[in-house]
């Protein structure tokens, strides 16, 4: 008989003990400061861009049908599990139309600085998640 047949199989060995997690990283902490961000814009956006009474309806509409993009397609839990690339694109999509939203409020900058940095945060994490 073999060496073999006499081992038990065992569990493998956890990373992190029971109900802990892996500590987030820098990446991570930015990328979810740009979600933040991008839901905070829509709504500013909406209360500041449009007259009454679209204001209300553009100041909660937008972030909420950002928030269920984002909770459907993107977020670490998403309802759907999608291919990496659509789940790029919508999160794409959502830092977008914040970058859009201050630019037609007239704050070209800030929506220029934040696409620079949700995009950059956004294309490292997405590359961490293939490794």
């Amino acid at each position: 008989m073999s060496e073999t047949s006499r081992m038990s199989p065992q569990a493998p060995a956890e990373p992190y003990p029971a109900g802990t997690r892996r500590p987030l990283s820098a990446v991570e902490v930015v990328s979810f400061v740009c979600e933040l961000f991008a839901f905070g814009t829509l709504a500013f956006w909406g209360f500041a861009a449009w007259e009454f009474p679209w204001n209300i309806v553009a100041g909660i509409g937008a972030p909420v049908v950002a928030i269920l993009l984002w909770a459907l397609f993107v977020s670490p839990r998403a309802v759907l599990a999608v291919h990496p690339f659509i789940r790029a694109v919508v999160e794409l999509l959502v830092y977008a139309s914040a970058t859009i939203a201050w630019w037609s409020i007239g704050a070209t900058w800030v929506g220029l600085i934040f696409a620079v940095v949700a995009v950059t945060a956004g294309v490292i994490a997405g590359r961490r998640r293939f490794t």
